[in-house]
């Protein structure tokens, strides 16, 4: 399903085709978690990857968004290392890394937990990066 493929369109251009495609409560779904991850991360970078999978990153991948018939899955690269208070994971629980959202038809999104589980998971990326960082820099 990755019609865009070839196009020249900018990841973000091709999010926003696949939510078009989709047409239904899945695509709308996937337009609100969008909406939600860049007020919780204004900074963050929308990329198209691994055959037309949404992904948000900033200091390394924060989620992706997946779209299957029943679900719209937010998978958390790291989220296993986040602190999840609300209990927005449901899903890929048994990983040592990441764990997932499973949003179904009619379910309401906790708006306020998601953004701070975002919010955390760029926290976390960023600590990472800080922590690969060189401790001082060359010519200096």
């Amino acid at each position: 399903m990755d019609s865009n493929s070839g196009s020249g369109a900018t990841p973000s251009q091709q999010i926003d085709a696949r939510i078009r495609e989709l047409g239904d409560w899945r695509g709308d779904t996937l337009a609100r978690v969008r909406a939600l991850i860049k007020q919780a991360a204004p900074e963050v970078v929308e990329e198209w990857k691994w055959r037309g999978v949404p992904v948000w990153e900033h200091a390394g991948i924060i989620c992706t968004g997946e779209t299957y018939k029943s679900v719209v899955k937010l998978t958390f690269a790291k989220g296993a290392s986040l602190e999840d208070p609300s209990g927005l994971f449901n899903s890929s629980l048994d990983g040592n890394t990441r764990r997932a959202i499973d949003i179904h038809e009619g379910e309401k999104i906790n708006e306020d937990a998601l953004k701070a589980l975002i919010g955390a998971a760029v926290a976390l990326n960023m600590s990472v990066k800080a922590a690969r960082a060189p401790k001082k820099a060359k010519g200096s």
